[in-house]
Order: C-alpha cells, then sequence, then structure tokens
C-alpha cells in the first residue's frame, strides 16, 4: 500500500510503501472492542471501599433490651439502618484487571490501523523536526498535516524528538506516544495518526 510522504509544511515529498501485514491486515471489530475494553479495565484502580457493619466503630453493646420497649429488637447501634452504621452492597477494593494474549492485542493493533489506513487518517512525514521547542511553530505544522483533526503523533525515541515533545505537549489536541507503546485506545482516540519514516520501521518490527 502506497503513501504520500509529507514534510512539516504538508507538501508532498515522496512516496512509501507501508507493510501491508500491518496497514492492510484483516479487520477483527471484535477484537478492537476487547482491546480496548481491556486496556480501559486494566486503568482503573479499584481502590474504591466502603465500611461494613463490623469495621465501623462502636456499638459494642446493645443499644436497649430485647423485649418490653415496644420498639424494634436491636443489637447494635452500627446495623446498616442506623445513622452511621455500616453499608451494604456497597463497591469494595477489586482487581480489575483482565488478561488477553499478546497475538489477539497486536491483531486488534494491526486492525485499528488498517482502519485507519482504510480511512486515509495515517499521515507520513519525512522527520519530524523543530528549529526551535515552540508550541506555536508544532501548532502550525499540525495545522498543514491533519487540519482541524486531532492528532497522534508517533515517535521512534525520546533523544531524536525532544524539541517536537515539549512543543506538543501543551497543544490539547494533540499527543506524543513513542512508536513502540502503540495502544488501541489511543488509536482509536484520534481522528489522525502522524508517523514519521523511523517511526515506522519501529512498528513493524514488533507488529510485522
Amino acid at each position: 500500500m502506497k503513501i504520500d510522504v509529507k514534510n512539516m509544511k504538508g507538501e508532498v515529498v515522496n512516496q512509501i510503501e507501508l507493510p501491508e501485514t500491518i496497514f492492510a491486515a484483516p479487520i477483527y471489530m471484535d477484537l478492537m472492542h476487547q482491546a480496548y475494553v481491556r486496556q480501559m479495565a486494566n486503568a482503573r484502580l479499584g481502590t474504591h471501599e466502603t465500611k461494613v457493619r463490623h469495621e465501623v466503630a462502636g456499638g459494642g453493646r446493645k443499644p436497649y433490651k430485647q423485649k418490653g420497649t415496644g420498639r424494634a429488637r436491636q443489637g447494635s447501634i452500627r446495623a446498616a439502618q442506623w445513622k452511621g452504621g455500616g453499608r451494604v452492597h456497597t463497591p469494595h477494593m477489586r482487581d480489575y484487571t483482565q488478561d488477553m494474549p499478546k497475538k489477539m492485542r497486536r491483531a486488534a493493533l494491526r486492525s485499528a490501523l488498517s482502519v485507519k489506513a482504510n480511512d486515509s487518517e495515517i499521515v507520513v512525514v519525512d522527520e519530524l523536526k523543530l528549529d526551535e521547542p515552540k508550541t506555536r511553530l508544532m501548532a502550525n505544522a499540525l495545522s498543514l498535516l491533519v487540519g482541524d483533526n486531532s492528532a497522534l503523533i508517533l515517535i521512534p525515541d525520546k533523544e531524536s524528538s525532544v524539541d517536537v515533545i515539549r512543543a506538543t505537549n501543551n497543544l490539547p489536541y494533540a499527543k506524543i506516544l513513542l512508536a513502540n507503546y502503540l495502544n488501541i485506545r489511543d488509536l482509536l482516540r484520534f481522528d489522525r495518526i502522524v508517523i514519521p519514516v523511523a517511526a515506522i520501521e519501529t512498528i513493524n518490527s514488533f507488529l510485522g
């Protein structure tokens, strides 16, 4: 699959052949959904906690005698029906982690990249380079590359992209991500995927 290669001014300077095993792979919507749900579930901390009856302080003695008062029998003022008592059927700490085989996760990534490629939502640039780490310069470049769309920018490594990272941090509609940290949530969240030529090799190394 051939795609135009642009420079930071949005000009077409070359063409490149994208790996068909990654960008023209079979599309499995169910795998993409499962991978997305798994990632969102694994991001949950699960630290919500409420106290049940035996964990609430106080209530060690019977509030009043069992019989003769005309009132309902009670064993503790920390029962659920009392103010300040324990809670019933409320959330407690738990692990939301879901497992998914590596082959299935990578197949989901290939499916998502193929969807983006089919919809012409992948923008390949020759290199990501700025004269200085200014947000204004990066905003202008993205405007020429993706227009008004949000953009996920993949980089091959941090060392060669320090200026681009600093210039992108303040842009609410763009995100910088290492190519080997590619994930289904970010792929589906952004309108366009901006990939420098060097990052394609990184993606091919673990998805090809």
